[in-house]
């Protein structure tokens, strides 16, 4: 699936003709450049690596370095292989967001979540608690309760909802309607939410044909 990458700038709302107030994501997509070309014969497969974001030499690895410089680009911050482009690009190629994307189209974009920490199961899974808050109950109110497991089968089963780590996994939203294509400011406007923090590195794919 052909895309870009980029980067989640935050959340608006706009009006449609019909006077409906719409939540949207704005989007800073592209400049991507190309810093290399998959090929059968070489790789076995064919993809695009797509780089974004500019970042300093000193804070890249030596073995990136090189990399980048056979590829003629500077340093960037974030790599993603695309598969579907055409066999036309070369490396140092640059695409912008028009040149992928277009209003009124269906996307899916790939973000981390922010990450919550270690929370219990009532964040975390949405428990009721135990019992009452009142009558000499103790501590137990946001309690997980039993967790099924006695003599038989003398284990937690996996999978078990508990407490634990919450967010920072990877999530990926499909079918978000493309609402407006800002070419010149490199923008786009998407209908919904997507994952990740403000400032946070997205990845937007078109759907397969």
């Amino acid at each position: 699936m052909p895309g870009l990458i980029g980067k989640k700038v935050g959340m608006t709302s706009i009006y449609s003709a019909a006077g409906k107030n719409i939540p949207c994501t704005i989007l800073e997509v592209g400049p991507c450049v190309v810093t290399q070309v998959r090929t059968l014969e070489k790789d076995g497969y064919q993809a695009i690596q797509l780089g974004f974001g500019d970042r300093s030499e000193k804070r890249t690895s030596k073995a990136m370095q090189g990399h980048f410089k056979r590829a003629g680009v500077g340093m960037k911050r974030k790599l993603v292989e695309f598969r579907g482009f055409s066999n036309e690009l070369n490396s140092g190629d640059e695409l912008k967001v028009d040149d992928i994307f277009n209003e009124g189209e269906f996307v899916s974009v790939s973000g981390l979540t922010k990450g919550k920490g270690f929370q219990g199961v009532v964040k975390r899974h949405g428990f009721a608690g135990v019992g009452q808050a009142t009558h000499g109950q103790h501590n137990r109110l946001r309690a997980p309760g039993s967790i099924g497991a006695a003599s038989t089968p003398a284990r937690v089963f996996k999978g078990m909802r508990m407490a634990g780590q919450m967010g920072n996994t990877r999530v990926t939203i499909e079918n978000l309607e493309v609402v407006k294509v800002l070419a010149e400011d490199g923008v786009l406007v998407v209908k919904g939410a997507v994952p990740g923090h403000r400032g946070s590195t997205v990845v937007i794919r078109k759907p397969e044909a």
